[in-house]
């Protein structure tokens, strides 16, 4: 059970660490909301769709979905389109810390979260290809702690990545540390976009 948890811890990590449209929101969130709890919609529907996805990867049922070729394109194209979308939104974006400045309401916040974890189809291949295939070696109790141990790393690197950008929130006033993030996030959200396209393609090529 030991290397299960482990397994699962380091897996899970690796997948999350990367700069990317989910990460970005929950730590623009922690920076630009009065205090943290604030923040709290973000994080909790980011953990929650996460961990929806990390569930339906390692019962199967999301490798099962991803054998059918049209609506894995189909999934494929309106995620490309949607991070594409979200690049230049953030790459536009100019971050100014006001203590007058609005903030983004909870209602707001869930369905941003919401849209930018279950539509991302870089997150979503990753869950499937690397944590689903990864989970059928284990079963019983070691596919439970697997299984657990990447649902809490997700959990945990979200109230942290809130709590750092309150931090640094506080500090960068002026909105020019976040607006640098933002600047290498979009870029990395488009080139995920172009990879996306290279996989699709040959795909396509692949199915004719």
């Amino acid at each position: 059970m030991e290397n299960a948890l482990l397994h699962g811890i380091i897996l899970a990590f690796g997948l999350i660490l990367p700069l990317g449209v989910q990460n970005v929101f929950i730590f623009n969130q922690g920076a630009q909301q009065p205090n943290i709890m604030r923040s709290l919609p973000a994080v909790v529907t980011a953990g929650m769709c996460d961990t929806l996805l990390i569930i339906l990867a390692v019962s199967g049922i999301s490798a099962l979905v991803s054998t059918i070729h049209t609506l894995k394109l189909g999934v494929m194209a309106t995620g490309i389109l949607f991070l594409l979308y979200m690049g230049w939104s953030i790459w536009s974006s100019k971050t100014h810390i006001q203590a007058s400045a609005p903030c983004m309401t909870p209602r707001k916040q869930i369905l941003f979260a919401a849209s930018v974890s279950l539509l991302n189809p870089h997150a979503i291949l990753d869950t499937i290809g690397v944590i689903g295939t990864s989970s059928i070696v284990y079963t019983g109790a070691d596919k439970l702690a697997f299984t657990l141990s990447c649902i809490s790393v997700s959990w945990i690197w979200f109230i942290g990545l809130a709590l750092t950008g309150r931090i640094i929130g506080k500090l960068d006033t002026s909105g020019y540390v976040q607006n640098l993030i933002n600047r290498g996030s979009a870029i990395i959200i488009w080139l995920i976009a172009m990879y996306l396209v290279f996989i699709m393609l040959d795909a396509t090529s692949y199915a004719l």
